[in-house]
């Protein structure tokens, strides 16, 4: 095969970064600078210069990404790269393992526990120790759990008690479900996905021959989005790199957003002190976005302290600046970017080119309604949109029974929430009291209190205050109130136990209290639902035209995307940033990184908005301030529309 042009095919960053000299090296790829181009080039450069495939180690996040690579570097140098060692920190963890469990106590052929292999095996240790049941948390919290400990090697009690933290569960529970489970999986001799990576770095720590074995086999390790590795991650390649220190990671410190799952922002920000005599590259031409994007994005960005300082180049010619839109309220804020995505679709856009992103899942609620309203297809990355949610149907139950006695479905899903009650269960309740929740008798939450299982008695108990208050304190005329006090008495405890996510889902329903002022009553609250979710069914489009659809994402889960127009969302100080960031500088760097990355979704198009006011639980409206990352650049980055009401 013909020699590579490397200087042809590469600008003159990446260029560097590709021929970059032994010993360890650091790329900073800013987004949409070629950062799998500059890997897969530097893969073949060091095969085009005789080094065996064999002894290339390429770590990335998704297998995916790996055959993506290797399959660029099979074109450029042919069948040489076929040796190669190349996956997830998971897969090569197992595959090391294989040869040598027999060290750490395990079979060779020792199984790996998928996710819901793993949460089964939770499930009996629980039900052993005769701790399962609704009010202990479920199997996928416990899992949540224990799996963010191993990955941040903290204590599983520490872990435990930061997130039930003022909540009624047993550290000592939940520490006696941790060693069940440990020790079932030894009977089994199988591992979770977590204990690859533990025991991958266990067998690195307690056997220094094994270690050295590696470390004569690697010359040269390469790691992909190195600003997402935790701490078992990071240490892992250390050792392995430790040897030879041939060692190039490639990422972005600015996108480094997911401290929630572990990921450990130090460990990009330290790798020159770790790494004496680093050799640091910079990605700066960006490929993707119009320079007024980037202008932006890198005006913002700015604003955090500890990092590498970049610039973003723009290679693409001047288009149009960012549109920030203040607004009335959310509706104005769903009516106007309908009429925007109309509009774009009018001018020959395709609903694929379009994305409108946002911090939470709440903050989509209006948008999500209106596009219903008006029969545009989109599709929600979590793949359910937001009042088809389990915990927004949940509370949305107990409004259905008290408004309307005689509704089955919502009265089994309500007592499906307590205790020791599946669905016959609760059917079989339902029709003893006559198929109907009858709230003109003052003691109907007593007598189905009589009916129910006696560990469901102490949670019903905490229900039945707002059944007995419905009709004298007309909570009829307020669904919100109905909400909040089911939240307070009882939907929170139930959330963390059956959540991995709880907070996230608290958060959307705080969000749907305050949207349910703009109803007169529980009845057209319903109403409204029940119509918008029929008219979800009717407009539901077929698997084979999700790709053509407009897309509606959170900003963590678009990372990696790209659109030619983006909108977002409530760019407002307590939702984006988040509420919770405020007060924790640390928190508050990570919130500004993520406005980076959802600015930089965009190639073309940037449109942010900024509703003036929200409307809360009490029937009155909130203001609310821009975005400290609207209002810490400079006003001149962004064209200005006042909408007000429409």
């Amino acid at each position: 095969m013909a020699s590579i042009h490397y200087a042809t095919e590469l600008n003159a960053e990446q260029l560097a970064a590709v021929q970059a000299p032994d010993g360890p090296v650091l790329v900073i790829a800013a987004a949409g600078t070629g950062k799998t181009r500059t890997l897969t080039y530097r893969v073949a450069w060091l095969v085009e210069h005789g080094v065996e495939a064999r002894r290339i180690l390429l770590m990335t996040f998704t297998n995916r990404a790996a055959h993506e690579m290797l399959e660029r570097a099979t074109v450029l140098v042919g069948g040489a790269v076929g040796g190669l060692w190349g996956g997830t920190f998971h897969h090569m963890a197992n595959r090391m393992l294989r040869r040598h469990a027999g060290l750490l106590g395990y079979k060779p052929d020792y199984t790996i526990l998928d996710q819901d292999d793993a949460k089964s095996l939770v499930k009996t240790c629980a039900a052993e120790l005769k701790l399962a049941g609704k009010e202990f948390p479920k199997a996928d919290v416990l899992l949540s759990v224990f799996s963010l400990a191993a990955n941040v090697e903290k204590p599983v009690r520490e872990q435990a008690e930061k997130h039930f933290a003022d909540h009624h569960v047993s550290l000592d529970e939940v520490l006696r479900v941790h060693q069940a489970y440990e020790a079932h999986k030894r009977q089994l001799h199988a591992m979770d996905f977590d204990d690859l990576l533990v025991n991958g770095l266990r067998l690195f720590r307690e056997h220094p021959e094994v270690l050295a074995r590696y470390q004569e086999q690697f010359e040269y390790i390469l790691v992909d989005e190195y600003q997402d590795t935790n701490t078992l991650q990071a240490e892992w390649v250390d050792r392995l790199a430790a040897q030879r220190r041939n060692l190039l990671v490639v990422g972005d410190d600015f996108q480094s957003i997911y401290s929630w799952r572990g990921a450990n922002f130090a460990n990009i920000i330290s790798f020159p002190q770790r790494y004496a005599g680093t050799t640091i590259f910079k990605l700066v031409t960006n490929y993707r976005s119009v320079p007024e994007i980037l202008d932006l994005a890198n005006a913002c960005i700015a604003g955090n302290p500890e990092q590498f300082q970049k610039t973003m180049k723009a290679t693409r010619p001047g288009h149009k600046k960012p549109t920030l839109v203040r607004l009335r309220d959310g509706d104005s804020q769903a009516r106007y970017v309908v009429e925007r995505i109309r509009r774009l679709l009018r001018q020959g856009r395709s609903p694929n080119e379009i994305a409108v992103l946002y911090r939470a899942h709440f903050h989509a609620m209006e948008l999500q309604m209106e596009l219903t309203r008006q029969g545009i297809p989109f599709i929600v990355t979590s793949g359910v949109r937001f009042f088809e949610q389990a915990h927004v149907k949940d509370v949305c139950a107990l409004v259905r029974v008290l408004v309307h006695g005689d509704d089955q479905l919502a009265f089994v899903r309500l007592l499906g929430l307590l205790p020791k009650i599946g669905e016959k269960t609760a059917l079989k309740i339902f029709h003893k009291l006559g198929g109907k929740l009858d709230l003109a008798d003052p003691d109907t939450g007593v007598r189905v209190e009589r009916l129910l299982p006696e560990a469901a008695q102490p949670l019903w108990r905490k229900i039945e205050p707002i059944i007995a208050a419905f009709g004298p304190e007309k909570l009829g005329e307020d669904p919100g109130e109905i909400i909040y006090r089911f939240l307070a008495a009882f939907y929170e405890d139930f959330a963390l136990n059956h959540f991995e996510n709880a907070a996230r889902r608290l958060e959307d329903l705080q969000g749907l209290i305050n949207f349910t002022t703009r109803y007169e009553s529980a009845e057209d609250f319903l109403s409204e639902i029940a119509l918008l979710t029929n008219l979800d069914a009717e407009t539901e489009a077929p698997d084979e035209d999700a790709r053509s659809m407009l897309k509606l994402s959170t900003v963590h889960q678009a990372k990696g995307l790209e659109w030619p127009v983006v909108f977002l969302l409530w760019m407002n100080e307590g939702l984006f940033p988040s509420q919770r960031s405020l007060d924790d500088h640390a928190t508050e760097a990570e919130e500004r990184r993520l406005f980076y990355v959802a600015t930089t979704r965009a190639k073309d198009d940037l449109v942010l908005c900024v509703p003036e006011i929200r409307r809360v639980r009490d029937g009155g409206v909130m203001p609310c301030i821009p975005s400290r990352f609207i209002t810490e650049v400079p006003l001149e980055l962004f064209a200005e529309e006042y909408v007000g009401f429409i």
